[in-house]
């Protein structure tokens, strides 16, 4: 039997990308160790023009050296308490972002570990050079043989080779990289572990695709969103307006015979403005981020991280993210009075030398309900394989008397008409019903002793991935619309989607379709997101708000996009969505928590400050703190110590349950609402239970 060979593809990437990317970086656990680790960072960051960034830890920065003045020149135990406190709100703050790039900055440090400079074997007029890897200029040819190491980033123009490509990916499993296709890609730093590629380069030295990765985690780089910098302006205002408030409280408090010291003011200032969230709106943006690489997923900037949490629309390819991409026989449909088990053994014949998934599948189909056996025997092997071609759209086998074919149904029927055969009449309608039902018939006959004879329709289903419903349904309840783009004909599209569940399809898709299909939504308001790995994906990819690249993939496609996949896992783009929306959610969470953490505060600090004036006020204590200087010194307290609380919780992220917006908001409003209004009750009181201990305060 002649058989050919069939170079193995790369299978796809059903483990989480989550444990990929733990080996890395050792996952997204907070662990105290990191407060210290990051601490020299946090220091250097009481810089003021780093505190400048930042208006609201600008204005603590200002008021703590103030205080600090005002405390050396009059030093009591309330004066230094406060200072120390106002100056221990700066530090965590600064420990906050510090330990969020910490973080980034070690994942881009083990980065650095995987950058070799490799000498390249570079082409010219088809003579080998040796060259320095960094000497390598756009367009250049080199040659990477087994145990090379790939000098830069480039596509292979000639040849096939098994990559090793775990140090970037984290993946152990060697990559299958081919000239032509979409799976050309290859990454410099990697290593060629068989054959021998030429790959032409695409990068400059210094702008290869671990450049661009490093910089990309490196958090202290990283630029403001638009939704950063509008929540900036907004608490910069807040912050503005208490500053005038409390300002204007001190002729009012002059005017009544208690004026107040500026210490006291600065503190009220302090606790009044949204000092939480300004401590850790920084360290929530670089989280997410982290939390994308984390998956090993790579954003071009935080912008493609919130538009994720933002995206209406999500365009999905049928093949490989919503179908396992393999369609695989499911059924075998005997016609003529020929019996399943003579279908099963006819088709299982034509099949042994069939290296195609397909061809596979059917195989192990007959092994597991017929009890064939999957290896040919020895006499089969003296057949002659057929193999499958554009022109005959048949393959099979000839043994002997006896010849098997399946394939298309038009032209086994011809092939039979050709050998004197006829074709029954039950062939056409179940034909007609796999086709109708989203499958792929593949019609069998034979040529036996002079005999042709149609045996029977095998289907071949392009099977949907477990959980995918369960999974739309899920984007459904956040207000998600998922297309699926095919280029399968509407019929066959049609029964995927009702499936898989998706909310719509597009068929017989081409790259200007789901151009016209991007453009259409976003001119409607919506945002887009997609997943590509082909040149032909790369316009789509740059049009689409959130374009997720396979690290598979072309060159062009991982430029066109705003974020890679280094997994190349289609599916993970859901993910990516859940991550978007989480992002959101824990700024939007923290943000509602700083506001209601002030109104509590203002109980605190408000009555202390004027008891003595207005008797009244004192049944604004609810609190019951022992004296106006403990109480406002415990509300600086509390002030600096829940920055810390909430680190953890700005680096893990809010937990993100799929439902809709209103859903959200009061979950929102319920949990970090009314917890930022009772936790500083609890908080302060606890406190000021020590500070009353201190001499001359309490």
């Amino acid at each position: 039997m002649t058989t050919t060979t069939h170079h193995p593809q790369r299978t796809p990437q059903d483990a989480p990308a989550a444990a990929a990317a733990t080996r890395q970086v050792g996952g997204g656990v907070f662990s105290p160790r990191q407060l210290l680790t990051s601490l020299p960072d946090a220091l250097r960051k009481f810089d003021p023009r780093h505190q400048l960034r930042n208006p609201v830890m600008f204005v603590v920065w200002v008021g703590s050296v103030l205080v600090t003045v005002f405390a050396i020149g009059d030093p009591s135990g309330f004066s230094i308490g406060v200072a120390a406190w106002l100056w221990f709100t700066v530090l965590f703050a600064n420990l906050a972002e510090a330990v969020a790039e910490g973080r980034g900055k070690a994942q881009a440090e083990s980065l650095r570990r995987t950058k070799t400079d490799a000498v390249a074997r570079r082409l010219v007029d088809g003579v080998e050079e040796r060259v320095a890897g960094t000497e390598l200029r756009i367009g250049d040819l080199v040659v990477v043989e087994a145990g090379e190491v790939i000098p830069g980033d480039g596509d292979v123009v000639e040849g096939i080779a098994t990559v090793d490509e775990s140090a970037i990916t984290g993946e152990s499993a060697p990559v299958i990289r081919e000239s032509g296709g979409d799976r050309c890609a290859v990454t410099g730093g990697t290593t060629v572990l068989s054959d021998r590629v030429v790959v032409r380069v695409t990068t400059k030295p210094g702008e290869s695709f671990v450049d661009r990765m490093i910089a990309l985690v490196e958090g202290a780089q990283r630029q403001k969103t638009p939704n950063e910098i509008a929540l900036t302006i907004l608490l910069s205002t807040l912050t503005i307006i208490f500053l005038l408030a409390v300002v204007a409280l001190q002729p009012m408090a002059a005017y009544s015979g208690s004026a107040q010291s500026v210490i006291v003011l600065t503190a009220l200032l302090v606790c009044l403005i949204p000092t939480t969230i300004g401590a850790l709106l920084s360290a929530i943006g670089i989280a997410g981020m982290d939390r994308l690489v984390q998956r090993n997923v790579l954003a071009t900037s935080g912008k493609a991280v919130e538009a994720a949490g933002d995206i209406d629309t999500l365009l999905l390819d049928k093949t490989g993210t919503i179908t396992f991409g393999n369609r695989r026989a499911t059924e075998l449909v005997a016609v003529g009075g020929t019996t399943p088990e003579e279908l099963a053994a006819a088709v299982r014949l034509s099949s042994l030398a069939d290296g195609t998934p397909e061809g596979r599948s059917i195989v192990e189909l007959c092994a597991e309900r017929f009890g064939l056996s999957a290896e040919p025997t020895d006499h089969e092997k003296t057949g002659e394989f057929v193999e499958f071609s554009a022109n005959t759209r048949m393959s099979g086998i000839d043994l002997g008397d006896l010849s098997v074919r399946k394939g298309a149904a038009g032209a086994v029927r011809a092939w039979v008409a050709e050998n004197g055969g006829e074709v029954s009449s039950e062939v056409g309608p179940v034909v007609d019903e796999i086709s109708a039902q989203g499958g792929t018939p593949l019609v069998v006959a034979e040529i036996r002793g002079g005999v042709a004879s149609v045996r029977g329709v095998v289907r071949l289903s392009d099977v949907v991935k477990p959980g995918m419903r369960e999974r739309f349904a899920e984007l459904r309840a956040m207000g998600i619309r998922t297309v699926m783009v095919t280029g399968d004909n509407p019929l066959t599209a049609k029964a995927i989607a009702d499936e898989a569940g998706v909310d719509d399809f597009l068929a017989e898709a081409k790259p200007e379709d789901k151009m016209a299909l991007i453009r259409q939504e976003q001119e409607g308001g919506k945002l887009v997101a997609m997943t590509g790995d082909g040149t032909n994906d790369a316009p789509a990819l740059a049009q689409s708000d959130v374009g997720v690249a396979m690290n598979t993939g072309t060159s062009a496609a991982k430029e066109a996009g705003n974020m890679v996949d280094l997994d190349s896992d289609p599916t993970k783009l859901i993910e990516i969505v859940e991550i978007g929306k989480q992002l959101l959610i824990t700024r939007g969470a923290l943000t509602t928590f700083s506001v209601a953490n002030d109104l509590a505060k203002y109980f605190a600090i408000l009555p202390a400050m004027f008891a003595g004036i207005y008797p009244q006020l004192d049944k604004l204590n609810i609190m019951h703190l022992a004296t106006p200087q403990s109480a406002i010194l415990s509300a600086v307290i509390f002030n600096a110590l829940i920055i810390v609380v909430l680190i953890p919780l700005a680096l893990r992220g809010v937990r993100y349950r799929p439902s809709s917006a209103s859903a959200l908001l009061r979950r929102n409003l319920l949990v970090y609402g009314l917890g930022g209004v009772v936790t500083p009750f609890a908080g302060i009181w606890l406190v000021d239970l020590l500070v009353r201990l201190v001499p001359g305060i309490g």
